[in-house]
Formats: structure tokens, C-alpha cells, sequence
């Protein structure tokens, strides 16, 4: 049985996507993340990158990768991981008060104590009330984990995701301990703009994402508030150059608790859209943009999340709102690439027949993979999977077999290409200059 300090991946549990799984690549993954649990750090470097070891063995088990290819993912990428930091055993205990665990929070040398806190407290409480206690409870500790989740471009909640989706303790831990040593840096985005939108009046249907991300896309201050030269496009860029009207966007968000589960779907196909379109760019070879990637990658987690009953409608309504106007946040910040269903459609594949996911799978299973790619073929297939109740509305964007087999070609086709393997600010052709031209029989047309 999983715990709070155990990992036990079963046949029973192979993810959203519930692809078939056998014990030997169960007894593989559960071996290889427990290793990871015990020896390694939440960051590999001094520079904050992130160990991305469990959500890449994870995403290859829900793909329904063998034995051998969940250990290649392993091996990929074991070698550069940090250590785990030493645990202070007399001071774990006072993590429980807020107070002085505000001392420890953002800092990077306490994550093995937050971590050992939150299995004790797992022990003590279930992990699903853990959660409730620490991350949903609307105190001010939950507030501030609850925005910590969203940091450096969602890494947090995209660990927790994985020990909800896998209903594992442990990884459950993790996910909290990661977001306890991030910087609360998005607060000054998440709460006004929270807080605009619930002293609007207004009864009548928030507009469609597409249709924000348009409006994004036509303020000429916006559109234009990120810029190459910035370090931090979110920070330096638009808050510091357009933050006004960021807010008066994002604030237009506002869910009805009646409409959670199709406007979930909403926002996972149109993350979809936006990062596929952007993927596009005229006379160049395909790239995926690194952070509307993140965008896509964390959208399983809204559905694993709406479907747990020990979590308040209204904390999925207020996780769902806040995804959505990050979303939007991040399309400025990456200089508004130009969104097109027609880039998609006119897409041509390197392989001129298109083939459903199941026979692009060994291509990316010989990738070289950090975990980015497994998770964002994994996410796209759960994304057609719960799109197809919703093909009548006129929000969806990405439908039909075709197109999300063309959809999948077009990600299998930007990361099997010579580097830069991503694109970090699709809107701004600078950032597509050391991108190879597309060759004479590919897009050029587009």
C-alpha cells in the first residue's frame, strides 16, 4: 500500500488516460520513484531548475511504456539530480506553526523538512485532508500554499498533480514541501485580480478564453509589454510595463460553480490550441513554446481534482479561475504568437500519413527526454479524450480525429528536430532565430 514515505504504482492506476498496464512496469516505476523520493532534492541546481524525475516516470507508465523505457527515462536523466538536503529533526516540529515556518518558506535548504513534515502530517491527518488543512482551507497559510503552487511556471502543481492523479501520499508530499520553498512571487497577480473579479456585479457569462486571449493580443500596451532583453518576461515585462491592464483582463474571468466541468474543458482544449498555433511560425521549422508547454503539461490536474469529492466546488471553481488568467498572463508574456486554428489545420506532417498517437509512441519513447515531451503527449491525448462531449460548442477549438492526429504529428515533428528543441517566447521572432528554416516541401506556404 502507498504511504506517506512509500511509492506502490499499480496496474489498477495507470492515470487519466487509463492506458493499459502490466506488473513489471508497475514494480519498475514504483522501484525508480522511491529511489528518486529518498536520495534527491525538488531542484537539481543552485539555480532552481526542477527535478522532473517523477513526473516523467510517471507520464511513461500512463503512456504504457515498458519496463526498459521507464528505466531509459530514469537513467536520461539521474545522473545530474541533486541530493537531498539534510533534515533538521528538532525544527520540523515547529513547522506547524505558521509563524515560524514563514522563516523557512521560499528557501531551498528546508525542503527536506517541509517534506518530512508534510508526511508526518499525512500520517496523522490522510493525505486528502492534508490538503484540505494546508492548501484549501482559505486561512492565510492555504492562501499563501495555494499561490506557491503557481510558481516558477506552475512546476509545484504540476508535482502535486501527479500524486493526485496516482493517489500517491508521498508525492503528495513533494508537491507541498516544492511549492513551501518557491517565492509567493505571483501574489501580486493572483489576489487583485481575484479580488476585481469578485467585486464585479455582473450575471451574465464570462466570455470565452479564445476571445481574452484575443483581447490580449489586440491591446497594443499589452502586446507588447514582454520583450526579449527582460530577464523575467512576467515581472519585467508585463507587470512592469502593462500591469493595470493585465488585471482589467484577467479579471473578466469569473466561473460559475455550475458550469466547473465545461469550462474545465474549455480551458485544457484551448490551452491546447494556443500552444499548437503558436508552435507555428511562417519560413520555420515547428517549435512548441517552453512555457505555454507548462500550460498544457498542468491541465490534468484540474480534471483529477474535479473529480475528488473531499474538495469544496468552490476551491475547484477558484484553482480553475486562477489557471485561466495565469493562461492568459503567459500568452502576453510570451509576446501574443499569433493564434490560428488555419496554422493547425494547415499543418503538413514530415510523415505524409497521419497515424493515430499509439504508432508515435516509439518515436518519442527514443527521445532523449527530461520529461517535458511524455507530458505533453500524454496531456494532448487526455485533452482529446474529454473533448469530445463538448465538440458542439462553438468555444472548442481543437476537434475531429484528423485534427488531433495532425495536432500529435506536429509535437512528434518539433521535438525530434535539431536544437533549440523549444521556442521560450514564440510572439517575438527573435527568439525563432536559431530555429532552422523550413525546407521548400514542408510549411513554407503557411
Amino acid at each position: 500500500m502507498a504511504t506517506s514515505r512509500k511509492i506502490q504504482i499499480t496496474t489498477e492506476n495507470t492515470g487519466l488516460w487509463h492506458w493499459k498496464q502490466d506488473e513489471a512496469a508497475a514494480k519498475k516505476a514504483s522501484e525508480l520513484l522511491q529511489h528518486d523520493l529518498e536520495k534527491h532534492h525538488c531542484f537539481f541546481n543552485n539555480s532552481g531548475y526542477h527535478n522532473h524525475i517523477p513526473h516523467h516516470l510517471l507520464s511513461l507508465y500512463g503512456l504504457g511504456a515498458s519496463p526498459d523505457i521507464i528505466q531509459k527515462g530514469y537513467n536520461d536523466n539521474v545522473s545530474y539530480q541533486r541530493s537531498s538536503t539534510q533534515v533538521h529533526e528538532d525544527q520540523i516540529g515547529e513547522l506547524g506553526d505558521f509563524e515560524k515556518a514563514k522563516e523557512k518558506l521560499g528557501k531551498e535548504e528546508y525542503y527536506a523538512d517541509f517534506l518530512a513534515f508534510f508526511q508526518n502530517e499525512i500520517d496523522r491527518l490522510g493525505w486528502q485532508e492534508t490538503l484540505n488543512e494546508y492548501m484549501f482551507k482559505g486561512d492565510e497559510r492555504g492562501d499563501d500554499m495555494l499561490r506557491r503552487m503557481f510558481a516558477s511556471f506552475l512546476h509545484p502543481i504540476i508535482q502535486l498533480m501527479y500524486g493526485i492523479e496516482w493517489q500517491q501520499p508521498a508525492i503528495v508530499a513533494m508537491g507541498l514541501a516544492q511549492a513551501a520553498v518557491h517565492e509567493d512571487n505571483m501574489k501580486s497577480f493572483l489576489v487583485p485580480t481575484e479580488e476585481k473579479a469578485s467585486s464585479s456585479s455582473t450575471t451574465t457569462p464570462m466570455p470565452t478564453i479564445a476571445s481574452l486571449l484575443e483581447e490580449v493580443a489586440t491591446d497594443e500596451k499589452l502586446s507588447t509589454s514582454a520583450r526579449n532583453s527582460d530577464g523575467n518576461k512576467l515581472h519585467d515585462g508585463v507587470f512592469a510595463r502593462a500591469y493595470d491592464d493585465m488585471i482589467r483582463v484577467a479579471s473578466k474571468v469569473k466561473v460559475r460553480p455550475e458550469e466547473l466541468e465545461e469550462k474545465t474543458a474549455e480551458m485544457y482544449n484551448t490551452a491546447v490550441y494556443q500552444a499548437a498555433s503558436a508552435a507555428i511560425r511562417p519560413g520555420k521549422e515547428p517549435r512548441v513554446d517552453f512555457f505555454l508547454m507548462h500550460h498544457v503539461n498542468v491541465c490534468p490536474i484540474f480534471l483529477a481534482i474535479n473529480a475528488q469529492d473531499w474538495i469544496s466546488t468552490e476551491n475547484k471553481v477558484r484553482l480553475l479561475e486562477w489557471k485561466i488568467r495565469f493562461d492568459l498572463l503567459q500568452y502576453a508574456a510570451r509576446a501574443c504568437p499569433s493564434l490560428s486554428l488555419d496554422k493547425i489545420t494547415g499543418y503538413q506532417p514530415k510523415d505524409k500519413d497521419l497515424k493515430p498517437i499509439t504508432e508515435l509512441l516509439p518515436r518519442i519513447f527514443a527521445l532523449n527526454d527530461d520529461g517535458h515531451i511524455a507530458k505533453l503527449v500524454r496531456a494532448i491525448g487526455i485533452c482529446e479524450q474529454i473533448s469530445s462531449e463538448y465538440e458542439d460548442r462553438d468555444w472548442m477549438k481543437i476537434k475531429g480525429k484528423d485534427l488531433w492526429m495532425k495536432l500529435n504529428h506536429l509535437v512528434v515533428d518539433s521535438v525530434e528536430s535539431k536544437e533549440p528543441r523549444w521556442v521560450r517566447c514564440a510572439g517575438d521572432a527573435e527568439a525563432w532565430k536559431d530555429v532552422p528554416d523550413q525546407k521548400e516541401e514542408g510549411n513554407s506556404r503557411l
